[in-house]
């Protein structure tokens, strides 16, 4: 099947996908049209996501990654070591609040400037760049 133009689904109903298949069926097998149709809604392809959406998506998403992570590690040393746990806490937090600051400042003036195609493939290319980095560390190193 060779498709010319982008699929979209946000201007079928399910009533119309339903009947669609159903017109779709034949006697010993099933044949499914899919043909391309433009969205109803201009900003039917990018719906925003709700603020609830995106709070717990961004904070399940950084709290696993920063679990057992350096900057974890250093905290309950420091906290150990300083006999002061809540200046401690007050010190990372502030720490973590200000880059996060920063990275979402970068990102939304990087946003406001490039399309989210481009900095997809940016991000990409310069993990795939990190990555082969390391392992080259890890052939020479050894």
């Amino acid at each position: 099947m060779k498709l010319d133009a982008p699929l979209s689904l946000c201007a079928i109903s399910p009533i119309e996908s339903e009947t669609e298949l159903i017109n779709g069926i034949e006697s010993d097998s099933i044949n499914i049209i899919i043909e391309p149709v433009e969205p109803v809604d201009a900003d039917c392809a990018e719906k925003p996501q709700s603020v609830l959406v995106t709070f717990g998506t961004t904070f399940i998403t950084i709290f696993l990654a920063e679990i057992g992570d350096k900057t974890q590690l250093s905290t309950l040393l420091m906290s150990a070591q300083s006999h002061s746990p809540w200046v401690v806490f007050m010190g990372s937090a502030a720490a973590l609040i200000t880059t996060s600051l920063l990275g979402v400042l970068l990102g939304s003036w990087i946003a406001s400037r490039l399309s989210p195609k481009t900095v997809e493939k940016a991000a990409g290319v310069m993990l795939l760049l990190i990555s082969i980095m390391l392992f080259w560390d890890v052939v020479i190193g050894y």
